[in-house]
């Protein structure tokens, strides 16, 4: 990281053109589809702001994987991603992780990825997120397989609190301090 640039394991909506590079304003310097071992995506994870819907993480799992967008950031577009996912603030932490990307010959790196202990098993994705992942997995050529299973993914229609709380959510995104 001397050159303070970092990699960034993304698994949920942040591998979505539309949301990382249009709601977050962040242009990464390079973006590979990648796969993180030892961990299970899970969408059950709350928002800050109650809307009733959950929200992607992932949890240890030395059977599994998860497959995302490996993208290297500078380091200022990182402290954008910390502040918007709310790291500051006990919404995600900061994890350093062993991916490799699915390109041969694959490329391994340490890179940042974000987990939270948050969980309700009570909440399911939006259809409006699910769509967010599964463009995103699309547009980065993850494996069909992958894409299928995103398909599968139980979800509802969004909630009318999460339609109303989107405008200021994403004025606040794009912000930078």
């Amino acid at each position: 990281m001397s050159d303070g640039r970092i990699w960034y394991f993304a698994y949920g909506s942040n591998m979505q053109a539309a949301t990382f590079r249009g709601r977050r304003g962040i242009e990464p310097l390079r973006a590979l589809a990648a796969r993180l071992p030892g961990w299970r995506l899970v969408l059950d994870k709350p928002p800050l702001v109650p809307v009733g819907e959950g929200f992607a993480n992932i949890v240890p799992d030395p059977g599994a994987e998860v497959l995302g967008v490996l993208y290297r950031l500078d380091g200022a577009d990182w402290e954008h991603v910390e502040l918007t996912e709310g790291v500051r603030i006990d919404n995600y932490r900061t994890v350093t992780a062993r991916v490799s990307a699915l390109a041969t010959p694959a490329v391994e790196v340490d890179a940042f990825t974000l987990v939270s202990e948050r969980r309700d098993a009570t909440l399911r994705p939006s259809l409006r997120y699910m769509a967010c992942m599964i463009a995103g997995a699309e547009e980065h050529g993850l494996p069909a397989e992958y894409v299928a299973f995103l398909r599968g993914v139980a979800a509802e229609p969004e909630t009318a609190e999460a339609a109303a709380f989107r405008p200021l959510l994403d004025e606040v995104l794009r912000r930078r301090s």
